[in-house]
């Protein structure tokens, strides 16, 4: 029996057999098996692919288990179609946003662009009135769930958001699917898992919209748009209704995992996760990722069973149901059983979306894997077929050309700002062109994709397998975890430091008083400082030492936990992170606080999750002694 340290092969030799696995014509007839004409959450196609991934994790002999979850998504009745009337003109889309207030609404049309704050900004020095109207948005820029936010907030009473030719180049029918919970999860289980035969008090989602949300087509838009007077024309003086009669079924979904054990830290665990359901045949948006979640599951099997590979950590592959409501099945995982995996779970990795173009490049991810990203880029080959993925990427600007902030629909966002576990996504896009149009609509499909790859779906699928199944190869081979804590200053600098002078311009101001924006600076400082003697303690720590190594370990995953507000609640605050989740406990959204009793207490509370972060990687608490 070979133990973890009498592999026989270097980092180089190891990596390499897992990139001869992952092929360009494994995945073109991989690909095959996930293209279904029909995969809804909790449908009869949803359960055949998750059997069909169950069946294929016991044949390779994984340790596999299927999680099911009893959840309230919200569909269109059937029998009451929604309803759009405007004057002579009655639509009857067939898209729908799930989680949308229903009932009936009437009241003036008001154009508001893409929905951003700035927009609504446009319209009120347009003097045109949003309280009490319906806006008409048009889709793109931010989601769906925060564009309805938005126009909630302005005093909309409803929202039609449509494809302009603008942004989407597709059928002028095309019908768009989506949500609008701005948060993630069951939004009638928030906080906790929607489990069968478990009680809990009956409540809702604080993120849920209270007005009415509703996709029309472009054709549709376009009709509207003509009524009030041409695209620059903000308001019109007809009145419009939308009635909205989706309804919430009670669904049976099943999020399906295989686990490869490792030989050392078997308790800690790199998790890769696909969603395996879309609207429609969601062949970018499902097809792919569960395809190379499946061949990586074959790959890393291969390397342990034949090639004597011995992984120090634990590797799950999971299979996500009901992702398109708002990543429920990941988010209803996590919450019935983040006890077990706190302190566990090393890194979360995306695979959803990793094939959306051909050409260029994008991450979001926390900054602990950062300089993970930029080694394992340099290390994949581009499909471009010259040079690498960092060569590709622009190099010297890889950050600027690479690094996006992370979406909250991105099924990583939960892993990473509820749970406080490293998490990453990337995708191969089109240059210029950051998203897959056709997300959300049916025309997702192989043809559709192929043509944005030109026709290089499998080699392209291939690439984002390798460079996945590299990242989590180095994170469950190297003794020490490749989460790089110095990558974290850069982004905290910033988001302090634009804190530190809106709290001094208002101190300076006279509008806030008895508060010292040197609070801050001393907070950062501590996490510097705290920082930097982590890696002064892995330096001296000898990591063939397992007790030794174990401890660095547990620091690192520690970052990341503790940037989450103790101080906010999960079930009205899931996105606790304090720098990258959404709340008014966030540093970003204190640089935009102006009252005064409230900055202050929120600035107190953060200031102090700082230095509990900066408390937590230092030495034992005897030994502290204010070090930081």
């Amino acid at each position: 029996m070979i133990t973890h340290d009498e592999t026989p092969r270097s980092w180089n030799a190891i990596s390499q057999l897992l990139d001869d696995k992952l092929t360009g014509p494994a995945f073109d007839k991989r690909l095959k098996t996930f293209d279904v004409p029909s995969r809804s959450a909790g449908s009869e196609g949803d359960v055949q692919l998750a059997n069909m991934i169950s069946d294929e994790f016991k044949a390779l002999n994984l340790e596999s288990w299927v999680d099911v979850h009893y959840v309230q998504l919200q569909k269109p009745d059937s029998k009451r179609p929604n309803v759009v009337t405007f004057g002579a003109n009655v639509f009857k889309p067939t898209g729908y946003l799930a989680y949308s207030a229903t009932g009936k609404a009437e009241g003036k049309l008001v154009y508001a662009a893409y929905g951003r704050r700035e927009d609504f900004d446009a319209v009120k020095k347009e003097n045109v009135e949003v309280k009490g109207s319906v806006v008409l948005l048009k889709a793109g820029q931010h989601s769906f769930a925060e564009q309805v936010a938005n126009a909630e907030a302005a005093g909309a009473i409803a929202v039609l958001i449509y494809p302009d030719v603008e942004d989407f180049s597709f059928n002028a029918d095309t019908a768009l699917y989506g949500h609008v919970h701005l948060a993630s999860g069951d939004p009638y289980t928030p906080g906790f898992p929607s489990l069968n035969h478990t009680q809990f008090p009956p409540t809702r989602s604080s993120a849920l919209p209270g007005i009415l949300a509703q996709t029309i087509t472009l054709n549709m838009a376009k009709t509207l748009r003509e009524r009030i007077g041409g695209p620059k024309q903000m308001g019109g003086v007809e009145m419009i209704s939308v009635e909205v009669n989706n309804v919430l079924v009670n669904t049976e979904i099943h999020n399906v995992f295989g686990v490869i054990e490792g030989f050392v830290d078997s308790d800690q665990y790199v998790v890769l996760g696909a969603q395996r359901d879309a609207w429609g045949k969601g062949y970018a948006r499902a097809a792919v990722g569960s395809s190379v979640l499946m061949e990586l599951a074959k790959a890393f099997k291969d390397l342990v069973e034949r090639d004597g590979v011995r992984p120090r950590r634990s590797l799950v592959f999971a299979s996500w149901s009901a992702g398109e409501y708002g990543s429920v099945g990941a988010t209803e995982f996590l919450e019935g059983y983040l006890s077990s995996i706190d302190r566990k779970l090393v890194t979360y990795i995306n695979l959803d979306g990793v094939v959306m173009g051909r050409g260029g490049f994008v991450a979001s991810g926390s900054p602990l894997l950062y300089s993970l990203l930029e080694d394992t880029m340099k290390q994949v080959k581009s499909p471009l077929n010259t040079g690498t993925v960092y060569d590709m990427a622009g190099k010297t600007k890889w950050e600027a050309n690479v690094l996006r902030p992370m979406s909250i629909d991105d099924p990583a966002y939960p892993f990473l700002t509820t749970a406080g576990i490293p998490s990453i996504s990337f995708h191969f896009i089109t240059p210029k062109a950051e998203t897959y149009t056709y997300y959300g609509t049916s025309m997702d499909n192989m043809d559709h994709l192929n043509y944005n790859t030109a026709h290089q779906t499998g080699e392209m699928t291939a690439r984002a397998a390798q460079l996945a199944g590299r990242m989590a190869l180095r994170l469950t081979h190297n003794h020490l975890l490749s989460l790089d804590v110095s990558r974290y200053r850069k982004d905290l600098s910033k988001a302090v430091n634009l804190l530190y002078v809106h709290v001094r311009n208002l101190v300076q101001s006279g509008e806030l008083a008895d508060v010292d924006p040197d609070w801050l600076s001393s907070a950062l400082g501590s996490f510097t400082r705290a920082m930097a003697n982590l890696n002064t303690f892995i330096k001296n720590t000898d990591m063939t030492e397992e007790r030794g190594c174990r401890r660095a370990n547990e620091k690192l995953m520690s970052v990341e936990r503790n940037l989450l507000s103790p101080y906010v609640s999960p079930v009205e605050t899931p996105f606790r992170h304090l720098l990258l989740g959404r709340g008014k406990h966030t540093l970003g959204a204190l640089a935009q606080t102006t009252e005064p009793r409230e900055l202050h207490t929120q600035l107190a509370l953060a200031t102090w999750n700082l230095k509990m972060c900066a408390n937590a990687v230092v030495n034992d608490i005897w030994q502290n002694n204010n070090q930081v």
